[in-house]
Order: C-alpha cells, then structure tokens, then sequence
C-alpha cells in the first residue's frame, strides 16, 4: 500500500506543481504571470496578478507538499480549493468531459489529492519519517470543508461585471491561460467540438 500512495503522490502533486510553475514561472509552455493575469483578469478576478500569484502558489506549494508527503491534509485542502475554483469558473459550464472543456481533468486531481487525507501519505513520506499520523476520516472530512470554504470564498469575491476599458484592453493584450484552463478563444473552440 506505501509504494502505491508513494505513486499517487508523486504523480498527482507533481502534476499539480508543473501547472503552478507553468502559471508562476512560464515553464512547461506556460503563459507565466503576465499571460495568467491577464486570463484572471477576463475571468472576473481582480487583480488579475494577484490572482495568478495566488493560484501558482498555490498549485505549486500544493503540488510538491502532496509529493513529499508533507503536511499531507493541508495539501490535499489546497488541491479542493485551487481546483473547485478552477472547476467552477473555467470548466463546469461545459459539462464534465474534458474532450469539451468540462472539469473531468481538475476533479479527478482534486479527488486523487483528496484520497490522501484519508489514507495518509504512506511509510514512504515526509509526515511518515517525521511519526505524524495525518490521515482518517476527520482528517479527510476537514481537508475537504476548509478546501471547499476556501474555493468559495475565493469565488465569492470574483467580479463578474465588465472590467473598465483600460483593464479590458490589459487583458487583451496579455490574455492567456494554462493547459488546465485554455485562453478565453480556446475555450470557445473547445465547447464547439
């Protein structure tokens, strides 16, 4: 069971950090912190650099404290948030499949995450060598209502208004997206597949 979590975590969180570094530092083909900006700027969260430092991080730090197996509730509370967010503001407008732009890709992420605060990371972790014992039922149910709050929180302060021109124009110019959301063009010629 050590070496299957151990496989999960490395994959999913390192999965997770690659999209953050995309976002935070251009790399994998990423649109970097400009390009994310710009994305967040279209999607109603002001400011968009704010937003974009914010969701790296945030996908970044996530992602590599699944894979070493640190912390490991809190990990998969920051996979819930980051990802119902995404889910919710890119993705469930088109339904659940990936093939037309749903959130199939991010819930399954989120929910392989998820699966860690209740199993525990596994012998072959961080939290393991260090004695902690971070996994179970209340571990589980707590990752997912402080990830959850957070995501709505986060989405409850998204402004769904037009921007004024001169952040439109901003973001125009450096709109872009990550592989996980797309540019707003991208997602337009996804939904018509």
């Amino acid at each position: 069971m050590d070496v299957g979590l151990l496989i999960l975590r490395l994959a999913v969180g390192l999965t997770l950090a690659a999209h953050g570094a995309q976002k935070l530092f251009g790399a994998f083909g990423g649109h970097g912190l400009a390009g994310t900006a710009g994305f967040m700027d279209a999607l109603g969260f002001r400011p968009g650099m704010r937003h974009a430092r914010l969701a790296g991080a945030t996908e970044f730090g996530a992602g590599l404290l699944l894979a070493l197996g640190l912390l490991t509730p809190l990990a998969a509370a920051a996979f819930v948030g980051v990802l119902f967010v995404a889910s919710m503001s890119v993705h469930a407008r088109n339904g659940f499949f990936g093939t037309s732009g749903g959130f199939e890709y991010p819930f399954i992420l989120g929910l392989a995450a998820w699966v860690t605060a209740f199993t525990g990371p596994g012998a072959y972790s961080i939290d393991g060598a260090l004695g902690l014992h971070l996994g179970g039922i209340g571990w589980g149910i707590g990752a997912a209502l402080v990830g959850l709050g957070m995501g709505a929180f986060v989405l409850g302060g998204r402004q769904l208004e037009p921007a004024a021109p001169e952040q439109t124009e901003a973001g125009a110019t450096q709109a872009g997206g990550t592989p996980d959301q797309g540019t707003p063009a991208e997602e337009g010629r996804q939904t018509r597949r």
